[in-house]
C-alpha cells in the first residue's frame, strides 16, 4: 500500500483527502503546517505528498523545495484555493509532479494521482 502525505493547514481539506486516498487504497499521513509535514515525510518516506501553497509560515513553494531537497523522486502534487498562474508555473519550475485548485475535483485528483504514481521509480 503506498503512502500519501497531505500538508494543509484546513482541516476539512485534510479530512476530504483522508476520505478519498483512502477510498482510493492509500495509507494516507497528514499535517497541518509545513514543519511537521517535513518531519513525517523524513520519517514516513511517502513516495506522494500533497501540499497547499498559502499556510502559515513556511509556504507550499518552500515545502516543495525542502521535500525535493530530502527526496528528489517524491512526488509533490501541489494545491492553491488562489487560482495563480505564477505560483503554478513556480511549482512546476520546481519540479511539481501536477497543481490542483481547490475545491479539488474528483478528476483532477485521480489525474494527479496517476501521472505521481507513473512518475515514481520502479522499485517503489
Amino acid at each position: 500500500m503506498l503512502k500519501a502525505l497531505v500538508i494543509d493547514d484546513e482541516q476539512p481539506t485534510l479530512f476530504m483527502f483522508n476520505l478519498f486516498l483512502e477510498a482510493f487504497g492509500y495509507q494516507v499521513i497528514t499535517a497541518e503546517n509545513a514543519d511537521t509535514g517535513i518531519e513525517l515525510f523524513k520519517k514516513e518516506r511517502p513516495p506522494i505528498v500533497f501540499t497547499d501553497i498559502k499556510m502559515p509560515g513556511m509556504d507550499g513553494l518552500d515545502t516543495l523545495k525542502m521535500l525535493k531537497s530530502i527526496n528528489s523522486d517524491a512526488q509533490v502534487i501541489v494545491m492553491t484555493g488562489h487560482g495563480d498562474q505564477d505560483l503554478m508555473k513556480q511549482a512546476m519550475a520546481l519540479e511539481a509532479t501536477a497543481f490542483l485548485h481547490k475545491p479539488i475535483e474528483r478528476a483532477a485528483l485521480e489525474k494527479a494521482l496517476k501521472k505521481a504514481v507513473d512518475n515514481l521509480p520502479r522499485n517503489e
